[in-house]
């Protein structure tokens, strides 16, 4: 229950990574709020947790991250963890083939939308006395793959605004980290597999992706997650952690 007593607050809460994490704050005793611009989504998510309070918000928008965190402390009075979480997938095509409005798509989620949630959470997190940011990078940021430039460009902002936040805000006891997931078995990985001509191979194929065989859970990312945000890494900040199976050490 390394979470009783706290506040956690997951953007892109309605699934993935952020659903998993979300329930894996609420089993170790956290009051979470499950932020996603589907509400519908982080609803159900909020409904299936024991006290969890859902939050429409657009983490693209700096107004609705603003109103969004104002509810979460109306709410529950504090907050004590981020993770800041919610991302886009931009298209996989070369650089010069890229559509500007999908370049501008991820930047402004991806990008803009992770500044937005450490500027307003960490305003919320100074006056309760500090608190835990876990931001979600990629592999990506730290190792070179064609045709994802708009991913790699933003990923790789988020090590570094995290190692920047991490020192601007460490003697006011807030902590910033990161972690770097490879690629996840999540629904949107799910799909094209399940369509796929040959969904086997796909699965084979993806599974082969890292020296570890296989490929990580959203649950596997959660308990990363946990880890980074709790007392149990207190003397943790600014770093981004892989979680990848060995992909980014070859």
């Amino acid at each position: 229950m390394r979470f009783q007593d706290r506040v956690a607050l997951v953007t892109g809460g309605a699934s993935g990574l952020g659903a998993a994490t979300a329930r894996r704050f609420a089993a170790e005793g956290a009051q979470v709020v499950i932020a996603d611009i589907d509400a519908e989504g982080a609803h159900r998510v909020a409904e299936s947790l024991p006290d969890a309070h859902p939050v429409v918000m657009d983490t693209g928008e700096a107004s609705s991250v603003e109103q969004g965190i104002i509810d979460a402390m109306q709410r529950y009075g504090r907050l004590d963890v981020i993770f800041n979480n919610a991302s886009v997938d931009g298209q996989q095509q070369p650089l010069h083939e890229l559509d500007v409005a999908d370049w501008e798509r991820v930047r402004r989620v991806n990008g803009d939308g992770v500044f937005f949630v450490l500027k307003y959470g960490i305003r919320a997190m100074l006056r309760g006395g500090g608190g835990s940011i876990v931001n979600t990078s990629s592999t990506t940021a730290l190792a070179a793959r064609e045709n994802i430039s708009p991913d790699t460009f933003t990923k790789a902002g988020i090590v570094g605004l995290t190692r920047s936040a991490a020192i601007e805000y460490a003697a006011c006891g807030i902590r910033v980290n990161a972690v770097a997931p490879t690629v996840v078995m999540t629904p949107p990985v799910e799909h094209p597999i399940g369509s796929d001509p040959d969904p086997a191979q796909l699965r084979r194929q993806l599974g082969s992706f890292n020296p570890k065989p296989g490929m990580p859970t959203p649950d596997d990312v959660a308990g990363v997650v946990a880890f980074l945000a709790s007392d149990d890494a207190a003397w943790i900040t600014g770093h981004t952690i892989p979680i990848d199976g060995g992909y980014v050490t070859r």
